[in-house]
C-alpha cells in the first residue's frame, strides 16, 4: 500500500506504508513528473560524458592512478586508533551484537509489518552498507558477525583462524561473491515473499550455513572474496578517499585510486556485471513498459522476474566483455584479460546506479528501521528510545532527488571513464590508447543514457 503525501513543491509523492511495497522499486514517486526534462537531461548527460573523455585524452597521457602506493597518510594518533586492537574488536563486538538484535526479531518476533528485520536486510545492510563504505573503506570486513563468530570459535579451539582444512583455490576467485549478490538482488527483487519471516529465516540460515562452512574449510581468507557482502563493501570501499597503501599505512588518497589497486582475479568482471547489472534491472522492472509486459502474460511472475534479471546481467556483461575485446582488437592487443584489466571501471557507475535508485529508500526507509529497531519482538516496547520518532520528508522532495539522481548517474559514468582511460594509457600503445577507448565510451554513454531513461520511466 502507498499513501499520498502532498510536498511544498505540489507534486506527488508515494509514501510507503510498508516495506515489502516497496522493495520492486526503490524510488518515491514518478520520475515522469519531477521538475527535469528527459531529453535535455539524457541529451545533457552524453555531452557531458563525451567531453571528458575528450578531456582525458588531450590532458592524461600517462597513468595517474597509482592505488598501490598513492595517498597522504593519517596521522599517527589517528592511525593508531584506527588500527588499534581494541578499536577492531570493539566494531566486531558492535557486529556481533546487530546480528543478535536481528536474529531476536527474526526467531521470536511478530511476522507483521512492524518486524525490523526487512529494514535491517534490505535497508540497512544492502543500501546503507554503501555510503559507510564509500566514506570509511570496507568496514563490513570489520563488522562482519559471521567473520568474528568463526574467529572466536577457532581462537577458543586452540586454531588460527586464517588456517583452513584446505587451501582456498585460486581459481575460485571472486565467483562465489558473484553468486551470492546475484542470489541477493533474486531474493529483493524477484522473489513474491521477500519481507515474510519465513522467506529471511531460509535466506539468512542458508546464508550463514554456506559462509561458515566454507571459512572451516578453507579458513578466514574464504570470506575476502567469498563473502557477497564483504566484496560490496570492498569494491565501493576502493572509490572512496580512505585507503591503504600496500606498505600497510593508512592513508587519504584521490576517489577512484583505490580501485587501481585492485588485483585481477577470476570472477571479477561477473561479479562488477551482476552489481550493475542487478541495479539496471531494478528500474527496468519498476517502468512501466515492463509492469505493461508482466501484466499483458499469464506467465508468473518469479518465472518472468528471473529471467528479466538474468538477462539484464547477461546483457551487461556481453557488452562489456565485447567492447573490451574491441578495444584490444583496435589497439592490436588481443588479450583474453583485457575484461578483467577494465572491470573495476565498472564500480563507479554502478555507484552511481546504487546512489540514484536507493537513496530515497535509506533516507525514508532508514528512518522506519530506527523506529521498528526499538521493538524487535513486536510487543509494544522501546528498548532503543526510538519507538516515537516519525520520519522526516525534507530529503526526499522532488526537486532534490531528481537531481540527485540524475547527477549520480553521470558522475558514476564520467568515473568509470576515467579509471577506464587511466588503465588504456597503462596498457595500450601510446598512439592507440585514446582510439581504443572508443567501445568503452560508446558503452558508456549507452549506459548512461539508459541509466537516466530508466529513472525517468519508473
Amino acid at each position: 500500500m502507498n499513501l499520498p503525501l502532498s510536498l511544498p513543491l505540489g507534486l506527488p509523492v508515494r509514501v510507503p506504508a510498508a516495506l515489502p511495497a516497496v522493495l520492486p522499486a526503490h524510488g518515491i514517486g514518478g520520475r515522469e513528473d519531477l521538475p527535469v526534462s528527459l531529453g535535455l537531461t539524457v541529451a545533457g548527460a552524453a555531452v557531458a560524458v563525451v567531453v571528458s573523455f575528450v578531456a582525458l585524452g588531450v590532458l592524461w597521457r600517462t597513468p595517474k592512478l597509482h592505488g598501490a602506493d598513492a595517498g597522504h597518510p593519517l596521522p599517527g594518533g589517528l592511525a593508531r586508533v584506527l588500527d588499534a586492537p581494541w578499536t577492531r574488536r570493539a566494531l566486531a563486538a558492535l557486529g556481533l551484537l546487530a546480528f543478535g538484535w536481528t536474529l531476536l526479531a527474526l526467531v521470536f518476533g511478530r511476522d507483521d509489518a512492524r518486524n525490523p528485520v526487512p529494514w535491517v536486510v534490505y535497508v540497512l545492510l544492502w543500501v546503507g552498507l554503501v555510503p559507510v563504505s564509500v566514506l570509511f573503506g570496507p568496514v563490513w570486513r570489520l563488522l562482519d558477525p559471521l567473520r568474528a563468530l568463526h574467529a572466536v570459535v577457532n581462537r577458543a579451539a586452540g586454531l588460527d583462524p586464517a588456517e583452513g582444512l584446505w587451501a582456498l583455490p585460486a581459481r575460485l576467485g571472486y565467483w562465489p561473491a558473484a553468486a551470492g549478490l546475484l542470489g541477493f538482488t533474486w531474493l529483493e527483487l524477484v522473489h513474491p515473499d521477500n519481507a515474510t519471516l519465513g522467506t529471511l529465516r531460509w535466506a539468512i540460515g542458508l546464508y550463514c550455513g554456506v559462509h561458515l562452512v566454507a571459512a572451516l574449510a578453507f579458513g578466514s581468507h574464504w570470506f575476502d572474496t567469498g563473502d557477497a557482502f564483504e566484496v560490496w563493501s570492498r569494491l565501493y570501499g576502493l572509490v572512496g578517499p580512505l585507503g591503504r597503501r600496500s606498505d600497510g599505512v593508512l592513508v587519504v588518497r584521490a576517489p577512484l585510486t583505490g580501485l587501481d589497486a585492485l588485483p585481477a582475479a577470476p570472477g571479477l568482471v561477473a561479479t562488477t556485471c551482476v552489481m550493475l547489472g542487478s541495479t539496471a534491472y531494478d528500474g527496468l522492472s519498476g517502468s512501466t513498459a515492463w509492469g505493461g509486459f508482466v501484466q499483458s502474460h499469464d506467465y508468473p511472475r518469479a518465472v518472468v522476474g528471473t529471467v528479466g534479471l538474468l538477462a539484464t546481467v547477461a546483457a551487461v556483461a556481453l557488452l562489456f566483455v565485447g567492447c573490451t575485446l574491441a578495444a584490444g582488437a583496435i589497439t592490436g592487443m588481443r588479450d583474453r584479460q583485457l575484461p578483467v584489466a577494465f572491470a573495476p571501471s565498472l564500480v563507479p557507475v554502478a555507484l552511481g546506479y546504487v546512489v540514484a535508485h536507493y537513496y530515497s529508500l535509506l533516507v525514508l526507509e532508514g528512518q522506519r528501521a530506527l523506529v521498528r529497531l526499538s521493538d524487535p519482538l513486536g510487543i509494544g516496547a522501546d528498548w532503543l528510545g526510538t519507538a516515537h520518532l516519525t520520519p522526516s520528508y525534507g530529503l526526499i522532495t522532488p526537486a532534490l532527488v531528481a537531481n540527485l539522481q540524475v547527477g549520480a548517474i553521470v558522475l558514476g559514468h564520467i568515473g568509470g571513464v576515467v579509471v577506464a582511460h587511466d588503465r588504456a594509457v597503462r596498457l595500450f600503445p601510446p598512439r592507440r590508447a585514446v582510439l581504443g577507448q572508443l567501445p568503452l565510451l560508446a558503452l558508456m554513454v549507452a549506459l548512461t543514457c539508459l541509466g537516466l531513461l530508466l529513472l525517468f520511466w519508473a
